[in-house]
């Protein structure tokens, strides 16, 4: 086999050109001479594409030809992770552990994986020895961080993570905003916005603090700190969709409705697939009158409710509710929400549900399929964000489940990687049926942030058991506190064209 071809396949993924690269490695994996980077590189250029269950089989296939083959291993663990395989990467990197293999990457993989299969405390000590190894890391941190957080509750022990590796030696500022998600998280909106500031003198140019902070000020009603701090980020990266983005949140603030929906649509021009564009366009089209409000926020076409059957080998709705809710409730194994998340007064998993081996979370996600290809079906055409993107193929971008307790609720959010989003009932509070003032409904088209005039919910969703709810990844919605002992459990994913 020739290195030169491998080596044409690499140069092809480092340029993003990843079809060019499949090109070459399809026919390289079918030769009886192949090479294990071959299959590697096939399955990483799927991967890029966003096909991973068609790189899951070329993995499969590379640890049955080179078994010895420790990286091999490695990258069945990371694919099989990706797919919410849990059970199965943990073996796998087991596996490369046992042939020799101990890079950090690969007890990366290893803790994500036994924290998705519920094994918090061994997923807890790996990531900590990997960030030991490699304490420049601040991602991992951040995890490591966000799983004490929601095992715990405890600020000071999440945030403590993040302190030691700042010590260790990781760069300053992303660990500042780290630390601010958490305080953020814990209800300390003030030790946040502090924390933010100092990040802002260590690096003032630094874009990504110059939106975080500005966010933050508008969430605090700073808003002239929010306008010299947009200019900056302006300054800095005019055209950037998320520059353009975070300023027509402070133009919506400050009542410049019109200003923000020029903002949004000159970043629509460059990124015109962004949900959280849209979202703004929605709001700033809406408070100006243009009649592109009326085009992407048309909810009785876009927002569908189907309340699913049984699926088959459940006698009845109930009995199949019950056998979910257990499957998803002894996953459920957090105090609370992750920090940086829309979720208020519960707990998030946040591993990939579609790839669970438990029988009534495949049904559920059989059910699921077919309510969006009936969805999908009856959609008419059009030119907003969602129809216009109407295809015939589609995949799961992301599944999972969330838990409201007492007093729980969900804040106004939108999704930013999907293109159609969900909510899926498995059970709800007894205060919500028929609710007169709607505790745990879900309330579409109120965006999170104070106007002028307000812009209130324009429609609201009952929930029921059994029910499933899609709706375009760019409308805003959040769920309406409620008050009682009652649990509200949910499933939820988005899905993309293909």
């Amino acid at each position: 086999m020739s290195k030169a071809d491998l080596d044409r396949a690499d140069n092809l993924i480092v340029s993003k050109r990843y079809r060019a690269a499949l090109d070459i490695t399809k026919s390289l994996i079918r030769r009886p001479d192949s090479d294990p980077r071959a299959f590697a590189l096939h399955a990483l250029a799927l991967k890029a594409l966003g096909r991973k269950e068609e790189a899951l089989p070329i993995d499969r296939e590379a640890v049955r030809r080179f078994p010895q083959g420790r990286i091999g291993w490695h990258n069945l663990a990371a694919t099989l992770g990706d797919l919410g395989k849990g059970d199965e990467a943990v073996q796998a990197v087991e596996t490369a552990f046992r042939l020799g293999l101990d890079a950090p990457e690969t007890w990366l993989v290893y803790a994500r994986a036994l924290v998705a299969v519920g094994r918090l405390d061994e997923g807890e000590q790996a990531y900590r020895r990997l960030i030991k190894r490699r304490p420049g890391e601040v991602a991992w941190g951040l995890e490591l961080a966000n799983l004490v957080w929601m095992r715990t509750g405890d600020f000071t022990a999440g945030d403590t993570i993040l302190l030691e590796m700042s010590q260790m030696g990781a760069p300053p500022v992303p660990i500042l905003l780290g630390r601010a998600d958490l305080a953020r998280a814990a209800g300390r909106a003030d030790l946040a916005w502090d924390l933010m500031i100092q990040a802002l003198r260590i690096a003032p140019d630094n874009v990504q603090a110059l939106l975080a902070t500005t966010q933050a000020a508008v969430e605090g009603q700073r808003l002239g700190d929010a306008e010299i701090l947009i200019r900056q980020a302006l300054g800095r990266a005019p055209a950037e969709p998320a520059v353009l983005n975070q300023a027509a949140i402070v133009d919506l603030a400050l009542e410049r409705p019109q200003q923000a929906l020029d903002k949004v649509r000159q970043g629509l021009l460059k990124d015109p697939n962004n949900q959280s564009l849209w979202a703004w366009a929605s709001v700033a089209a809406r408070q100006v009158g243009d009649p592109l409000y009326d085009e992407i926020c048309d909810y009785n076409t876009l927002v569908r409710v189907f309340d699913l059957p049984p699926p088959k080998g459940w006698p009845d709705l109930a009995t199949f509710l019950t056998d979910l809710d257990q499957a998803l409730s002894v996953q459920h194994k957090y105090q609370r929400e992750p920090a940086n998340q829309s979720v208020r007064g519960g707990s998030q998993l946040s591993h990939f549900l579609k790839g669970s081996d438990d029988p009534a979370i495949k049904a559920a996600f059989e059910l699921f399929t077919e309510a969006v290809n009936r969805f999908l079906t009856d959609l008419p055409a059009g030119t907003d964000p969602l129809r216009s993107r109407k295809a015939k193929t589609w995949r799961f971008q992301g599944a999972w489940s969330v838990l409201l307790r007492q007093g729980g609720s969900h804040a106004t959010h939108m999704h930013i990687e999907g293109w159609i989003s969900s909510v899926f009932y498995v059970a709800t509070p007894a205060v919500s049926a028929g609710a007169p003032d709607k505790q745990g409904w879900l309330a579409i088209g109120e965006p999170p942030i104070m106007l002028s005039p307000p812009c209130p919910a324009v429609t609201y969703v009952e929930p029921r058991p059994g029910r499933l709810v899609l709706f375009p990844s760019y409308v805003w919605h959040g769920v309406i506190p409620f008050k009682t002992d009652d649990r509200r459990l949910t499933m939820a994913f988005d899905i993309v064209p293909t």
